[in-house]
């Protein structure tokens, strides 16, 4: 019986946030193969199944360290994962973290990575006891940015030229909530 820790599961409406198993990996590589998925993502598409496995062991070790949560969206009734929400660079000193999100093209548009969210938020905020989360966005990526602002973020700051993914040179926008700013939605 694997006794090693994992991540508490969390109840959205629609979905589960829960600990990403192995089975997982076909869905993992399926959400981070696709180029419109990968599109702002710090990293190009997936593409080999392999990387799906080592981003797994990645998460699984960042997690052991504390320094990142990762959560697979799981479908109710069918436990699909259909995307992944992540508190990463957590700060316990500080008691702040960054969160990331990426969602199989196929769900687009139906409103889940906004339940996600605020359900981690309420985590983070909650049983985390968070004071700050912050999101990093490409500043062309207009759906995040309209999610996290949706949200109760705060645009904070424009940095130039942050990144470079698969060659390309890209800036970044910097938003941020504070816990007393966080109503929940």
């Amino acid at each position: 019986m694997d006794r090693a820790p994992k991540l508490p599961s969390l109840q959205a409406q629609r979905l589960q946030l829960r600990w990403l198993e192995d089975a997982d990996i076909p869905d993992l590589y399926a959400i981070f193969s696709n180029p419109e998925v990968a599109r702002y993502w710090s990293k190009p598409p997936m593409t080999e199944p392999q990387q799906a496995s080592d981003l797994l062991a990645s998460i699984r070790t960042q997690f052991a360290s504390g320094s990142l949560f990762q959560w697979g969206l799981a479908t109710l009734g069918h436990d699909r994962i259909v995307g992944t929400c992540t508190l990463a660079s957590i700060d316990i000193q500080n008691r702040r973290a960054e969160i990331g999100y990426a969602l199989n093209r196929e769900f687009w548009g139906q409103g889940l990575m906004l339940e996600a969210l605020q359900t981690l938020l309420q985590h983070a905020f909650g049983a985390m006891d968070l004071n700050r989360v912050e999101a990093d966005i490409d500043p062309r990526n207009e759906s995040s940015i309209q999610l996290v602002e949706r949200l109760g973020f705060q645009r904070e700051g424009y940095l130039r030229q942050r990144w470079i993914v698969a060659g390309e040179i890209c800036d970044t926008v910097l938003y941020g909530l504070l816990r007393a700013d966080w109503s929940g939605v």
